[in-house]
């Protein structure tokens, strides 16, 4: 679920969109299971995660990014 990497950490994540609110939901096959209220449209949930992801660990927004799955 968590690798290190040369360039950091990557984290397996399962996102389900347009949850009622924005939340870590546990662990499903093997991947964090996060909950975004945002809605799968034009990057949106794509944008919530990285701002779930940078405040979780806090850290800049810069550093967390998306390597693999719908990057739109």
């Amino acid at each position: 679920m968590i690798h290190g990497t040369t360039a950091g950490v990557e984290i397996d994540v399962r996102v389900i969109p347009r949850a009622s609110k924005t939340t870590l939901a546990g662990v499903r096959d093997g991947r964090l299971l996060v909950r975004l209220s945002a809605p799968p449209v034009d990057g949106a949930a794509n944008d919530a995660l990285v701002e779930f992801f940078s405040k979780l660990f806090a850290c800049p927004r810069r550093a967390v990014r998306i390597v693999s799955g719908d990057k739109n």
